[in-house]
């Protein structure tokens, strides 16, 4: 089966990008921001860009309305040409390998896989307004294997078991004590303080923030790369990148890194 083309409507997910931030933002608040094979497509290919966009640090997952994501627009599998909601996996899976640091901005409800899409982040910022549920069980539908990984590597088996074989619902202050939510701030707050996080990883060293980020999700599935990452370790301590380091810190002075 071929992959679904991306079709941009008013509703479809945007991608902004302004300077070492990017922003995806989902934009179909009249549906609780569910994805249709379309959107994914869309998706992929601002993850495609944004890999490309060496200046970008950090990019920013945001949704319009009530809802944060409610997943796969299954009604979709109806149709014959339709993918697999396996497609749906394969581009979380990319949201979680993408080279920036990535940050949720999670606004209310997130069901389905709309959760994945959210634990393939780094950063989960949840308001208190946020609640989920993962209703695979309930509704017949096997999930993929990317989606349990997260699941038991974020949450642990036992949360992770809970919540796709009952199909329970939890509210926000249970979120963050699962670590489903990374922090947990008011509505109001959240984005000024999703904001303040952006700006701080965006004045990391590019070479230690960007590695660091992509082996630790490595290592979390059993992917140690020794050598690569001596290398990697070997090269930050030839960079023009530590050297500024220091001398910020020597001077009291905000560092400026450019990923050199």
């Amino acid at each position: 089966m071929s992959e679904p083309s991306a079709t941009v409507t008013a509703t479809s997910p945007v991608l902004t990008i302004e300077g070492a931030i990017a922003t995806i933002r989902l934009c179909n608040p009249s549906y609780a921001n569910r994805l249709s094979p379309s959107d994914l497509a869309i998706i992929q290919s601002h993850i495609h860009a944004v890999n490309q966009a060496p200046q970008v640090l950090v990019l920013r997952l945001i949704a319009d309305g009530k809802y944060f994501c409610s997943g796969y627009d299954i009604s979709s599998l109806a149709a014959e040409s339709a993918p697999s909601s396996l497609y749906f996996g394969e581009i979380v899976d990319l949201i979680e390998q993408a080279r920036p640091v990535t940050v949720a901005a999670i606004n209310g409800g997130v069901y389905g896989g709309g959760t994945d899409l959210c634990l393939a982040c780094d950063f989960r910022v949840g308001s208190t307004a946020a609640n989920m549920f993962m209703p695979a069980a309930k509704l017949g539908l096997h999930f993929y294997p990317g989606g349990m990984v997260r699941y038991i590597t974020r949450l642990g088996l036992n949360q992770a078991k809970r919540l796709f074989l009952t199909a329970e619902k939890i509210e926000a202050p249970e979120m963050q004590e699962i670590g489903f939510l990374t922090e947990l701030v008011e509505p109001e707050q959240l984005g000024p303080r999703v904001d303040a996080l952006t700006q701080q990883l965006a004045s990391m060293a590019p070479l230690a923030l960007l590695g660091i980020k992509k082996h630790l999700n490595l290592i979390v599935r059993g992917q140690l790369d020794e050598v690569t990452i001596q290398q990697a370790v070997l090269h930050s301590e030839r960079s023009d990148d530590i050297k500024e380091g220091a001398a910020a810190w020597k001077d009291k002075r905000p560092a400026i890194f450019k990923g050199l």
